[in-house]
């Protein structure tokens, strides 16, 4: 079974929280936690920011990733940690 299948079987996921997932996937480090900008992520796939951040949601409630906010030391905001769940 393809590491994917889960993703591809989910007929309860729309197109965007695949490409999101898989974006993610890919730049993941090597404890499956990945932490690009919601900014970055929009261009990158070439959609909106908003449509970005519904597919993480769809994403968190489907249990397939785990959003952690960031800050930094200055206690100014960041980008948040996704980490992947397998």
């Amino acid at each position: 079974m393809s590491y994917f299948e889960k993703l591809y079987r989910n007929g309860e996921l729309l197109g965007r929280a695949k490409l999101v997932y898989l974006y993610l996937h890919d730049r993941c480090d090597a404890e499956q936690k990945a932490w690009p900008g919601i900014k970055r992520m929009a261009a990158d796939l070439s959609l909106s920011r908003s449509t970005v951040k519904r597919a993480i949601r769809d994403l968190e409630k489907a249990g397939l990733i785990r959003k952690e906010p960031h800050c930094r030391e200055n206690g100014g905001t960041t980008s948040n940690r996704y980490f992947l769940i397998d």
